[in-house]
């Protein structure tokens, strides 16, 4: 599992000062204890309360890049904000992310192709959030066919069924697991699937047990990669599980200790 942490964010309030304050520490900080508990790649967002986000984006890259070389999964609804990031970038980016609108493709794709970036697609367009398995597809798949239209390579390419909120939308839960597996097989060779884990507890009670349990089934259908919170040892550990159990993973009786010691 590619693991994106989710926790550099201005969302969050230690984060938003932090990037009000131009307080280098505490971004680095959070970058470092997410790497320290497993996270192959740290998402970074302005958050909606940044009022510059075209000068924070860079210098949230820039900060990160002093202490890790890890990819930067540059998150933004707009094109120009996530511009910015990439021309900062030393190391490995993804885009994150563009919607299925013909509007977003066009202009991400490219940016991607000239940055030599991942992307993100998420199955979603303007006319709102899919309410199956069969919209869900078809929005993938559009965003499939631009890409290979504009010479993008589909390796390249994590696709988003898109999750939400179990307490509002549970009927949707079995059709968004089985969008994982269905997903892969839109083209040859198929693009890797990923999710946004923390959506399917927000606003809800018991929130990392929804998540643990919502992460081991997703891993049974072919999930490659989530943006997550690392730090959570407990959905962490389920997850290397539910991978041991799926023979991803060589059995020892300290597996949890081997597998964060690759």
């Amino acid at each position: 599992m590619f693991i994106i942490g989710e926790l550099i964010n201005g969302m969050y309030s230690n984060i938003s000062a932090a990037i009000k304050e131009r307080n280098k520490k505490e971004i680095q900080k959070c970058a470092l204890d997410q790497v320290a508990c497993g996270a192959d790649a740290l998402d970074v967002n302005c958050g909606p309360a940044s009022k510059q986000p075209l000068v924070d984006m860079p210098w949230l890259v820039e900060s990160i890049q002093e202490v890790t070389d890890k990819p930067l999964c540059l998150d933004s609804s707009r094109p120009a904000v996530i511009e910015e990031g990439l021309r900062a970038a030393r190391n490995k980016t993804i885009i994150n992310s563009t919607t299925a609108d013909v509007e977003k493709l066009d202009a991400l794709i490219p940016l991607a192709k000239k940055y030599k970036s991942k992307l993100i697609g998420i199955a979603i367009s303007a006319k709102g959030v899919p309410q199956n398995k069969d919209q869900r597809l078809e929005l993938a798949a559009t965003i499939v066919d631009n890409c290979q239209g504009q010479g993008f390579s589909i390796e390249d390419l994590y696709l988003d069924p898109i999750v939400l909120p179990v307490n509002v939308a549970q009927a949707q839960m079995k059709d968004i697991l089985e969008s994982i597996s269905e997903f892969k097989i839109i083209s040859e060779p198929g693009a890797k699937t990923i999710l946004g884990l923390s959506n399917v507890s927000q606003g809800a009670h018991l929130r990392s047990l929804i998540n643990r349990t919502f992460l081991t089934m997703a891993v049974a259908y072919g999930l490659d990669s989530a943006i997550l919170d690392p730090k959570d040892k407990e959905l962490i550990d389920t997850l290397i599980t539910a991978e041991l159990i799926l023979n991803k993973n060589i059995y020892c009786d300290s597996y949890l200790e081997a597998y964060r010691k690759k």
